[in-house]
């Protein structure tokens, strides 16, 4: 008697077969991004001016990230649409447009900042002229956008969070004084002075970024399009419950590797510039090349090849994120997915942002000092977008049935709170 053949598994099996590292996607890259080399520059920055100290931001920012991010990865899935056509089903296109523009700004400024920086450290650890470096690395990160395909080029990124690792081995070569670091993190110390309002308020902007919110949605989206078998959930609700489980777990994930990096940065810098009296760190080389006396050449090198891995990461997102907001605004075809020659506008205005972040890493400008501003501009631009996103993610118009739920409305709205009486308090130690 012959046998009927196996039933074709299912989707939701061949989901429950993949590895762990598979089922992670738009949420693993999207955290990695976070620690691109302005928060780098940032948490060293903090690390090396109040030492242990400011270790408690991390632990206070986790939440709120994963809280603001699964909003924005939801709104993706369940409408099938980014954050900028979400905005636009609920407010007239002036509105939108003040949105979308200090998210350009702010990430323009942000893509030089990191090309300064990784021409900076590449320069120091190589040799050379730091200015062909930036050229270089941005051309290669454009290049690599416009002409590897999409799935490839998703891998290639998911790689590249592995160059995080190299901050946790700088860390456990620097000597960290172990009890004081788990004081910084769980007994909040705050000055109230403009120094370290300042830089409370760059780690929250390097931490939870408006490029991050706009990238995930697109990334969710892009995925829809990839898999045929799935829906925006929108109109396909039976995929809800694996997918929204799959949300979850990448976003916690992601933004976890991403803080936790960001926490051994500071523990690094800590343990070596700030003990040792050297608060004040100029550039990104300078950040490197103090590390090489105390913590040995090793670490020098590792937080150099760190800062050059995490901005390969974090370029494509910072351009990506503009170029899906603006193409949308535009109503043009849009997509890493998509051939250049299909979508030629989206990736003109990705090129037209590299470039211009281009321009502005080989202006000459401070890097570290542009790296730093990069995180306060985020920061204070996030809060209307942060806003945007919880009105958009909590519209049933948006949303139909499967908003987002309560609890996560509380965490927020509690991020945005937290974001905008931050930047307030900048401001406040400004006018003193």
């Amino acid at each position: 008697m012959s046998q009927r053949p196996d039933p074709a598994p299912s989707n939701e099996t061949r989901t429950a077969k993949k590895s762990w590292f598979t089922k992670l996607g738009p949420g693993l890259i999207t955290g990695a991004a976070d620690d691109d080399p302005s928060g780098i520059a940032t948490y060293s920055q903090a690390g090396a001016q109040f030492g242990y100290g400011v270790g408690w931001t991390l632990l206070l920012t986790y939440p709120l990230m994963v809280g603001i991010q699964l909003a924005s990865a939801r709104i993706g899935r369940v409408s099938g649409r980014g954050l900028t056509e979400a905005f636009s089903r609920l407010w007239p296109a002036p509105v939108v447009w003040l949105l979308i523009a200090s998210l350009v700004i702010a990430n323009v400024i942000n893509l030089g900042a990191d090309l300064n920086a990784m021409g900076d450290v590449a320069a120091l650890v190589i040799g050379g002229p730091k200015a062909a470096y930036a050229v270089f690395f941005g051309l290669l990160s454009l290049g690599l956008q416009i002409w590897l395909p999409y799935e490839r080029y998703v891998r290639v990124l998911k790689w590249l969070t592995l160059s995080l690792l190299a901050y946790v081995a700088v860390a456990f070569a620097a000597h960290v004084d172990w009890i004081e670091a788990l004081k910084g993190a769980l007994w909040p110390r705050f000055q109230w002075s403009k120094e370290f309002v300042t830089t409370v308020v760059a780690v929250l902007g390097t931490t939870i970024s408006p490029y991050l919110f706009f990238w995930q949605a697109s990334q969710e989206v892009e995925e829809i399009r990839r898999v045929p078998e799935d829906q925006a959930l929108k109109r396909a609700p039976q995929q809800a419950p694996a997918h929204l489980g799959r949300l979850k777990t990448d976003t916690w994930i992601g933004m976890g590797f991403s803080n936790a990096v960001a926490f051994f940065v500071i523990l690094a810098t800590a343990a070596t510039l700030h003990a040792h009296g050297q608060t004040q760190i100029e550039t990104t080389s300078q950040a490197a090349e103090a590390l090489k006396p105390i913590a040995g050449n090793a670490a020098f090198v590792l937080f150099g090849l760190g800062i050059v891995g995490t901005g390969m990461l974090a370029l494509p997102v910072l351009a990506g994120s503009a170029a899906y907001a603006l193409a949308s605004m535009f109503g043009v075809r849009k997509g890493l997915d998509r051939p250049a020659a299909s979508a030629p506008a989206f990736y003109g205005i990705l090129a037209a942002a590299m470039l211009l972040g281009l321009a502005i890493g080989v202006s000459g400008v401070n890097p570290m000092k542009a790296l730093v501003y990069a995180a306060v501009i985020n920061a204070v631009s996030s809060v209307p977008i942060m806003a945007g996103v919880m009105l958009a993610g909590s519209s049933s118009k948006v949303m139909g049935d499967l908003g987002i739920p309560f609890k996560w409305k509380i965490v927020g709205w509690s991020a945005t709170g937290v974001m905008g009486a931050a930047a307030l308090a900048m401001l406040g130690t400004n006018w003193m």
